[in-house]
């Protein structure tokens, strides 16, 4: 089977060496991370080409995988990110990395759903999108079951074109 294609969404400045951590698992296609001076040079230039580097990231990417740390759900372009995967009816899933430690800081708190923010039709999006939160042996859990949690988030996006 083809390894889909991942666009990961999260906060940078806390959350980066977790999300390198499940980057690394090697069994799904992730999209490549940008260097802290490239980020900060797209950040300079503004939110609108920040907006088209995600929408360009994005593109042809088959699902996004919000990462959630203990910030995630608060932040601007986590939220544009949600926002523009499920209008380009990609599939769409969070999972929670605050057991996932990070040399720099450790692990974190618990952060909220950042699915617990919107509507479909009607319908609250965290009853649709599913966020798992992998347990206190959250890396290896990950490794095990993040193939089937995409599968699965792509099968349920398909339900709601």
């Amino acid at each position: 089977m083809a390894k889909k294609k991942i666009f990961y969404s999260f906060h940078f400045d806390n959350d980066v060496m977790r999300v390198q951590q499940i980057r690394n698992i090697g069994v799904i296609e992730g999209n490549e991370p940008v260097k802290p001076n490239e980020w900060e040079t797209l950040e300079r230039s503004g939110e609108a080409a920040i907006q088209t580097w995600i929408r360009d990231n994005m593109a042809n990417k088959d699902c996004v995988v919000v990462l959630v740390g203990e910030k995630t759900a608060n932040r601007k372009y986590v939220k544009y990110e949600i926002e523009q995967a499920w209008a380009k009816k990609k599939g769409l899933l969070g999972i929670y990395i605050h057991n996932i430690n990070c040399a720099r800081n450790g692990k974190c708190s618990k952060g909220s759903n950042p699915f617990d923010q919107y509507n479909v039709n009607g319908t609250p999006l965290n009853n649709i999108v599913k966020c798992y939160d992998p347990g206190q042996n959250a890396y290896n859990t990950i490794s095990e079951k993040i193939e089937s949690w995409i599968d699965e988030a792509i099968t349920i996006r398909k339900k709601y074109n």
